[in-house]
C-alpha cells in the first residue's frame, strides 16, 4: 500500500472499531453489576421495613408491615414472605417466594467480596433492636442471596424467644435482563455514535496534516512548469528541512545546467571558425570540383547549430522561460518572412488570439516557428494559415500550407535530423529535428499531418503560461 492517506485511514479505522468493541464488551459486565446493586438495595429496602415488624415473641406487628419501593406496584413480579412460628405472611403482589437456593443458573455473576460475605456466619437480631443502620451496612452481615427458577431473593433470618422468622424479598428473574437492556441499548448507541464522530474527526485530521504535502506537490508542479523559480519557504516546521534540501538542489542543477550550456557554446563557436575558413578556402577555384566536401561542411555546421539550439534551451524552472506573447512574436515573423518570399506570392492567414502566453525561451520560440514557417512558405502554392488555441494546459500552434503535403513515411522520415525530403532548396535537414527537440525541451510536442487545405500540417504544442507570469 503506497499511500499515507490510506494507511492512515486503515489503522484508523481498525484502531477505533477495536476501541469501541472492547467497550462494549467492558459495558455489559460493568452493567450487571449496577443493576445487582440496585435490586439488592431494592430487596433490602423491604426487608429492613419488614424486620422492624417482627415482635420479640416472633409475631408480626401488623400496623409496622408495608410495602416499599417496586413492592407497592401490583403485577410487577416483586413480592415478599415473613415465616415464623406465628406462621407465613406474603405479600399481595405474588404468591409464590420460595427461598430455594441453588436451582437454576444464577441471574448474575456475583463478585468474589459477595460470595465471601454470603459464606460469613450470621449474627442475630433481637427484636427489641430492629435494623437501623445503613441497608448496606446491614446487608453485609444479615443479609443472604439466593435464586430459584423464577426469582432472585435476599433472606434475612431473625431470633425470636419461639424460634426463628425469616424474611424474604424478591424480584422477578426477567426484572435483570430488562433493567441491563433498558441500559444498555443508549450506551451501545452513544458509542456507536462515538465511533462514527471519532472517524468523521480522523478523516478530518488527516485532511488537515496531509494538506501541506499536497501544498509542497503543487509547488514542485509549479516549479517544474516554470511558473515559480523555487518552493515556497513557508512551510511546516516538519516540512522546511525537506524544502530546503529541493530548493538547494534547484539551484545545484540550475547552475550545472548554466556550465554545461556555457561549455556547449563555447565548443560550437570555437568549431565554427574554423569551419567557416575551411568554407571560404574550399571556394577558392579548384579546391571542391564536385562540391562533396562544402557538403560535408554544411553537415557540420548545421549540426553545430542543432546543438547550438539545444544548450539555450533552458531547464524547467530557470529563469529562461517567461511568460510570452504568441500572437506578437508571430505577427514579427509572419511580416519577416512574407518580405523574404514576397516573389512567390503566397498569403498569410493568422488566427491566434492576443491572450495566449506559453513558456518558452523567447529566441527559441522564434527558432521553432521560423523553421516551420519558412517551410510552409517554401511549399505553398497560395496559402499559409496559422491557427492557435488553448487544450488543457498546453497551447497549440496548426500551421498549415496547401503544398503537396507528405506521406505517413516521409512524415517520419522528416524528422530524422540531416534527412533532407527536397534537394533543390537551400538548407541541410535539420529544420524540423531542431524544432522538435526544443519542442521537447520545453515540455512540448510536434507533429505532422494533413493540413485541411490539402498540403502539410505541423502541430506545435507548448505549455501555457499565464499572462501575469
Amino acid at each position: 500500500m503506497n499511500s499515507i492517506r490510506a494507511r492512515l485511514l486503515i489503522s484508523g479505522v481498525l484502531f477505533t472499531v477495536v476501541a469501541v468493541v472492547l467497550a462494549a464488551l467492558t459495558i455489559r459486565p460493568t452493567l450487571d453489576q449496577f443493576v445487582r446493586r440496585n435490586v439488592d438495595a431494592s430487596l433490602e429496602s423491604q426487608i429492613s421495613v419488614l424486620a422492624r415488624a417482627v415482635k420479640s415473641d416472633g409475631s408480626l406487628d401488623q400496623d409496622r408491615i408495608q410495602s416499599v419501593g417496586p413492592f407497592i406496584r401490583r403485577g410487577a413480579g416483586w413480592a415478599w414472605v415473613v415465616k415464623g412460628p406465628a406462621g407465613v405472611l406474603r405479600s399481595q403482589t405474588v404468591a409464590a417466594v420460595e427461598p430455594r437456593q441453588g436451582e437454576g443458573p444464577p441471574p448474575w455473576p456475583r463478585p468474589e467480596r459477595d460470595r465471601d460475605r454470603d459464606r460469613m456466619p450470621q449474627r442475630e437480631m433481637r427484636p427489641d433492636k430492629p435494623p437501623t443502620a445503613p441497608l448496606k451496612e446491614s446487608r453485609r452481615w444479615r443479609s443472604r442471596s439466593g435464586w430459584n427458577e423464577s426469582f432472585y431473593f435476599r433472606t434475612l433470618t431473625i431470633s425470636t424467644s419461639r424460634g426463628p422468622v425469616t424474611v424474604t424479598a424478591g424480584a422477578p428473574r426477567y426484572i435483570r435482563d430488562r433493567m441491563r437492556d433498558e441500559g444498555l441499548r443508549p450506551l451501545l448507541l452513544s458509542l456507536g455514535v462515538l465511533g462514527v464522530g471519532l472517524l468523521a474527526a480522523m478523516i478530518g485530521q488527516l485532511e488537515l496534516g496531509l494538506r501541506p504535502l499536497r501544498k509542497l506537490g503543487a509547488s514542485l508542479a509549479a516549479v517544474r512548469a516554470g511558473e515559480q523559480r523555487r518552493i515556497d519557504d513557508k512551510q511546516p516546521r516538519e516540512l522546511e528541512p525537506v524544502v530546503a534540501e529541493l530548493n538547494a538542489l534547484l539551484d545545484h542543477n540550475e547552475q550545472a545546467l548554466a556550465k554545461a550550456r556555457s561549455h556547449v557554446s563555447n565548443l560550437a563557436h570555437g568549431l565554427k571558425t574554423p569551419l567557416a575558413t575551411l568554407a571560404v578556402r574550399l571556394a577558392e577555384p579548384g579546391r571542391d570540383p564536385d562540391g562533396s566536401l562544402a557538403s560535408l561542411i554544411a553537415q557540420i555546421d548545421g549540426a553545430i547549430g542543432h546543438h547550438l539550439g539545444r544548450a539555450r534551451a533552458a531547464s524547467p524552472g530557470a529563469p529562461g522561460r517567461p511568460a510570452l506573447p504568441v500572437r506578437s512574436r508571430l505577427d514579427d515573423l509572419v511580416a519577416a518572412l512574407s518580405r523574404i518570399h514576397a516573389a512567390a506570392g503566397v498569403r498569410a492567414e493568422l488566427d491566434v488570439a492576443d491572450d495566449l502566453y506559453v513558456a518558452c525561451d523567447p529566441q527559441d520560440f522564434d527558432e521553432m516557428t521560423g523553421n516551420l514557417l519558412d517551410n510552409a512558405w517554401k511549399f505553398a502554392e497560395r496559402t499559409v494559415r496559422v491557427t492557435g488555441r488553448r487544450q488543457g494546459a498546453r497551447v497549440v500552434l496548426d500551421i498549415d500550407d496547401d503544398g503537396p503535403g507528405l506521406t505517413d513515411e516521409a512524415a517520419a522520415a522528416a524528422l530524422v535530423p540531416g534527412s533532407r525530403l527536397d534537394e533543390r532548396g537551400a538548407g541541410h535537414g535539420f529544420g524540423l529535428p531542431i524544432a522538435l527537440e526544443l519542442a521537447e525541451l520545453h515540455d512540448g510536442a510536434l507533429t505532422l499531418g494533413r493540413a485541411p487545405i490539402g498540403g502539410l500540417r505541423v502541430t506545435l504544442a507548448l505549455p501555457a503560461r499565464s499572462a501575469e507570469s
